[in-house]
């Protein structure tokens, strides 16, 4: 069983990093004028939310916020056929902001790039992640970032959402033995 090792961030750090990410977002983007937030599955659609609001209450107009699931597109998972056209126009020409918990090998981000494109033709495509670990595997890096935690391969990072595990934070495990 992994064995928590440190506590990256608690409640209030997440919160002060989403809202750092929403602003980040606002600045490079001069405003959140066609602006798509795609949370990839499962966490990233609920840090989407959290940072769609957070930008409601800055600029007064909230981003729409989809889920991205972007099974179909891994590639370290086998393939059978491509998945069902679901275009959705709010794409067309949008900047699309994925996010996600955890950047770590890329694969998740190259997959959700794959899924948007697939959708639709975006205008431009940025990346947020709440914790950037290094260790890519693909050349990717995100455009708005919570904290960077350099890791250890054998190490894993959890992040826990009080949508879906009851309480915010961040925390090292060490690696299952």
């Amino acid at each position: 069983m992994a064995e928590q090792k440190a506590v990256i961030m608690d409640a209030d750090g997440v919160r002060r990093a989403l809202t750092r990410i929403a602003f980040e977002i606002i600045e490079k983007n001069k405003g959140a004028e066609n602006l798509l937030l795609a949370g990839i599955k499962t966490r990233g659609v609920f840090l989407a939310q959290r940072i769609a609001k957070k930008l409601g209450e800055v600029e007064g107009r909230t981003p729409p916020v989809i889920e991205l699931d972007v099974t179909p597109w891994r590639d370290d998972k086998p393939r059978e056929g491509a998945p069902q056209s679901s275009s959705d126009p709010r794409i067309e020409g949008a900047t699309v902001v994925l996010v996600d918990d955890v950047l770590y090998t890329g694969r998740t981000v190259r997959a959700a790039i794959e899924a948007v494109s697939y959708q639709g033709r975006a205008g431009r495509i940025q990346l947020a992640v709440l914790i950037d670990r290094g260790h890519r595997e693909v050349p990717i890096r995100p455009d708005y970032i919570g904290k960077n935690l350099p890791t250890a391969r054998d190490e894993r990072v959890c992040v826990r959402l009080c949508e879906v595990d009851g309480a915010d934070n961040v925390v090292i495990l060490s690696s299952e033995t």
